[in-house]
C-alpha cells in the first residue's frame, strides 16, 4: 500500500509560512519558479480540509450534512461557522 505523503504546510525548523518555489511538469520537464502562496483551502487543517469537500459532495446542505455525519444540525453549522472563520482569517493574512 502506498503511503500518502502530506504537502507540510509549516516550517519543520521554525514554524514559519511555507511558500511553493518550483513547480514541474512531468510530461515535459518544464520547471516554472516564482514565490506561491498556497490557496487557503490547503491551508486548513486536514480534517477541516476533509469537512469542506463532504460539504461540497452535500451540495452545500447543512441537514444532509448532519445525516451523513450522524451530529445534530446545530453542531454541523457550528463547524461550518469554525471553518469560515479559519478561511477569513487566512485569507485576512494573506493581503
Amino acid at each position: 500500500m502506498e503511503r500518502k505523503v502530506r504537502l507540510p504546510k509549516q516550517c519543520p525548523s521554525c514554524g514559519g509560512v511555507l511558500k511553493v518555489h518550483t513547480m514541474h511538469c512531468t510530461e515535459c520537464a518544464t520547471k516554472i519558479e516564482g514565490d506561491y502562496r498556497l490557496p487557503a483551502l490547503m491551508q486548513l487543517k486536514e480534517e477541516d480540509q476533509q469537512f469542506v469537500c463532504d460539504f461540497v459532495r452535500c451540495s452545500g446542505s447543512i441537514k444532509e450534512m448532519a445525516a451523513r455525519m450522524g451530529m445534530s444540525y446545530p453542531t454541523v453549522r457550528n463547524r461550518l461557522d469554525d471553518v469560515i472563520a479559519t478561511l477569513a482569517a487566512i485569507e485576512s493574512e494573506q493581503r
